[in-house]
């Protein structure tokens, strides 16, 4: 294609309008469909290299969120105009730096680095943000900070949102109600197929997809090749899932490539040409609206995705698979209808469909923000409240963040009584930043090159960057061995990890970082002396540079799996390479946690010694005097921690009085009071002072366990330990509650025994609440009234009980029991119990304990 075909694109109708709105407004934001020429037409027209228009002043920087399409735009855009890339056009990623005079093409990455040491943007007149409805996190952050720069500095930088979608008017708001210039959908009809599998299938959890909705994707690619002419492009979620789709489609008549951010060049290159043999393309997301890929008739849709997830409390951080929104769906079906009328196949039925989220959540809401935090800190605003962000940071996972920041040394408070949110960034923070990855991993390259040396620690660095396929096993060392014994890059993945190291290794010279950064000075706290690590080994060489990058994870065996420092537990894989030695220490480089699992999966991790686990995560190790109930009593020693795992441990010889008491008390909450020596008065004189608590009320103490719990600190006097409990006085403490008053009215409303006609003295109940009176009824004959308690507020409940001192009747009332009920107890008794007497008027009978003939009666 040359560059007057590319002019009959249906945005260079709106070009006119998109110039307008720029020149009376500065800012606008451009909504043209995939296909419609946004990403490569409109940068060669706003530069004056096409459609006629006279150039902006300054170059036109255009803003991609991934590799893959910042080099392939910048590659169309050069071909429309004879050109190679790096004349006219240019383009910058990570790792490649050919700058045009006319058009960059960068990622937001890259770019957000720039604007960092010069925000000024010198000689860019334009910069467009594509693809900004994709909602990645840079890409938001990088247009916050161009606003900035537009605010204050530059107010003649003119600014584009372009977006794939016609969801315009939040961008519009947040470039100063910006004007929208939107381009007509000039897309061919494309025809939707329903296409969901015949039987249920297992739903996607957590990176498992079912292998069977995998076979049927595949069997839909197959029906879409028989039924429809043109090439089929199919998304899928990731890279494992195109890999097995591509094995099950190994004899269709087609070309099958594999699309995805990791594939080799030759592939990009070979997708993004027209081509003489039908294809099967099998992509990720990348291929939504980033890039056009021509020959396309046909989409068949899994209507998954892949976003972020991040565990912050335990610094964990997963890709998850979850179902396609609506929007994405409409994405993707319309790169059937580019060039020609099209159909996509999906596989979900339209109820399904219609119960779709209507757009994906912004990375912002899902991903680790640590690398959002430094900028921010490095921008001047830490808590981002200042930033132009279609939607806030989560509070929460920004402060984890900044706790990640304090522990590298990247941020300090800005005073001694400062907020959560009032940091200012260190030199060592800048350095950091300058580096271009992760701040943990710039961290690992800063302190791990004087320990390592700049070579290993820039290729420890960039394999942690560039994390191997799957199929290289969990054995980082082993992975790096194999990258180090390649004279040659022999795929694309070991050819990123040499560029990414080559490009560490001039990130680590003295001109790209200043030495302030390399001489720890700001580097966290608790440095252990360090080791001759390279003559240890490679295990030792990489162990301390993954360490230094997640010295959280460094972890010890723990029974069948292990315990990481920062108190998860993590477990080897099945089929794991490491598994088979058992090794002592790891330090895990990679894991994450599946939704539900108690543990951690290690997806990649190096074999270790403590010395090593010392050295590296010594910002963790603390030894501190230990006084806790644990296992059933006070356990007093002293620790020595690395983090959550523990070092060794010594008895402690003289603890703390406090805080064995303390102790005590927490063994008495978990366990309950049932440590104390419950004594059967103990226990009555309780349930006697429960009984006019409840009767009586205030001031009468309560002694429910709640109650109890608050006064035992005064019981305890010199214990110690669990048995001592046993020797606390209950009985005497709790009449200790007790006012002089209380203790004299306490036998007189609450009786431990009652006196009864026969002479007996019975004990009274009060474990029910209601206090009972258990006695035989031939002791009572001649009572006409029992005694009421509580000061005449609650009546005796009297248990009448037969010979066999089973109950025979229950009464409060024994008057009305001698009129009325006694008949019917003497009728069914008497003739079973002969030797007892049944008097016919027991009121005026002579009460006692003894049968008639013991009695003389």
């Amino acid at each position: 294609m040359h560059i007057s075909d590319a002019e009959g694109l249906p945005v260079s109708a709106a070009v006119p309008d998109l110039r307008a709105a720029l020149d009376d407004h500065g800012a606008a934001v451009l909504a043209a469909p995939p296909g419609t020429g946004k990403t490569t037409l409109v940068p060669l027209a706003l530069a004056g290299l096409a459609l006629g228009g006279p150039p902006a002043a300054g170059k036109v920087l255009v803003l991609e969120p991934r590799r893959l399409a910042a080099r392939a735009a910048a590659r169309h855009m050069a071909r429309l105009l004879g050109e190679r890339v790096g004349g006219r056009v240019g383009v910058t990623v990570r790792g490649e730096a050919r700058p045009g005079t006319h058009v960059d093409v960068v990622t937001t990455g890259v770019v957000l680095q720039r604007l960092q040491s010069e925000p000024e943007l010198a000689g860019v007149g334009t910069v467009i943000l594509d693809e900004c409805h994709e909602r990645h996190l840079d890409a938001d952050t990088a247009l916050a900070f161009v606003l900035d720069v537009r605010a204050a500095l530059r107010p003649d930088l003119r600014v584009v949102a372009a977006s794939a979608t016609a969801d315009t008017g939040p961008w519009s708001r947040l470039l100063g109600d910006a004007p929208v210039v939107e381009t007509p959908a000039a897309l061919h009809p494309v025809e939707t197929i329903w296409a969901p599998p015949e039987r249920p299938m297992e739903p996607p959890h957590g990176m498992r997809v079912d292998p069977a909705f995998l076979g049927h994707v595949a069997a839909t690619v197959r029906r879409a090749l028989a039924e429809r002419d043109g090439d089929v492009l199919c998304f899928l979620p990731g890279v494992g899932e195109i890999a097995r789709v591509a094995g099950m489609l190994g004899d269709v008549p087609a070309d099958v490539l594999q699309v995805h951010g990791q594939a080799p060049q030759a592939v990009q290159d070979a997708v993004l040409a027209p081509a003489g043999r039908r294809r099967v393309v099998l992509a990720t997301s990348v291929a939504e609206s980033s890039l056009t890929v021509p020959g396309v008739r046909t989409v068949v849709d899994s209507g998954l995705a892949r976003e972020p997830r991040t565990d912050h409390a335990r610094g964990l951080g997963a890709l998850t698979t979850v179902r396609a929104s609506r929007a994405t769906a409409g994405q993707r079906a319309g790169r059937a209808g580019r060039e020609a009328p099209g159909a996509v196949y999906r596989c979900w039925s339209e109820a399904e469909h219609d119960r779709l989220p209507a757009r994906p959540r912004p990375e912002i809401e899902l991903a680790d923000l640590t690398g959002f935090a430094l900028q921010a800190a490095c921008w001047g605003d830490p808590d981002a409240r200042g930033l132009a962000l279609l939607d806030p940071p989560p509070p929460a996972a920004l402060e984890a963040a900044r706790d990640t920041l304090r522990a590298l040394g990247a941020v300090r408070p800005l005073r001694a009584a400062s907020g959560p949110g009032e940091v200012r960034v260190t030199d060592r923070g800048r350095a950091l930043a300058r580096i271009g990855l992760h701040p943990r991993l710039a961290r690992a390259l800063v302190d791990g090159a004087p320990e390592v040396g700049v070579r290993d620690a820039a290729q420890v660095v960039a394999l942690l960057a560039e994390p191997p396929p799957r199929s290289a096993g969990d054995d980082l060392t082993a992975a790096w061995r194999a990258l180090r014994r390649q004279s040659r890059p022999a795929d694309a993945h070991a050819a990123r990890w040499r560029d990414e190291t080559r490009r560490l290794q001039r990130a680590l010279d003295h001109r790209a970082l200043d030495h302030r950064a390399l001489d720890h000075r700001e580097a966290p706290a608790g440095r252990a002396p360090s080791g001759d690590w390279k003559a240890r080994g490679d295990d030792a060489t990489a162990g301390v540079v993954a360490a230094l990058a997640f010295p959280e994870r460094v972890a010890r065996r723990r029974g069948s799996g292990y315990l990481m420092a920062s108190g998860t537990g993590a477990v080897l894989a099945a089929d794991s390479a490491l598994a088979a030695a058992r090794p002592e220490w790891l330090a895990i480089a990679a894991a994450d946690r599946p939704a539900g699992a108690a543990s951690a999966r290690v997806r990649q991790a190096v074999v270790i010694d403590e010395e090593v686990a010392r050295f590296a995560a010594a910002p963790l190790l603390e030894t501190a005097e230990e006084i806790a109930w644990r296992d059933g009593d006070v356990v007093a020693r002293r620790v020595e921690r690395l983090g959550a795992i523990e070092l060794a441990a010594a008895p402690l010889p003289d603890p703390d009085p406090e805080r064995v008491r303390a102790a005590l008390l927490d063994g008495l909450r978990a366990e309950g009071l049932g440590l104390l020596n419950w004594t059967r008065n103990a226990v009555a004189l309780r349930e006697r002072l429960a009984f006019l608590r409840e009767a009586l009320g205030d001031p009468w103490p309560d002694v429910g366990d709640a109650a109890l719990l608050e006064r035992v600190p005064d019981w305890l006097g010199s214990a110690r330990r669990r048995a001592d409990l046993k020797h606390v006085d209950v009985a005497a403490m709790l009449r200790g509650t007790l006012t002089w008053e209380q203790a004299k009215r306490l036998d007189e409303y609450a009786p431990e025994r009652v006196e009864v006609p026969s002479g007996s003295r019975i004990r009274v109940d009060y474990s029910e609440g209601r206090p009972v009176l258990a006695v035989k009824l031939q002791e009572l004959f001649g009572w006409d009234a029992a005694p009421r308690l509580a000061g005449g507020r609650v009546p005796l409940v009297v248990h009448l009980l037969s010979p066999a001192g089973r109950p025979a009747a229950v009464t409060s009332d024994l008057a009305s029991f001698w009129r009325e009920g006694y008949r019917a107890v003497r009728a069914e008794l008497r003739g079973r119990y002969p030797r007892h007497p049944w008097p016919e008027d027991p009121a005026r009978a002579v009460p006692t304990r003894r049968t008639k003939r013991a009695s003389g009666s």
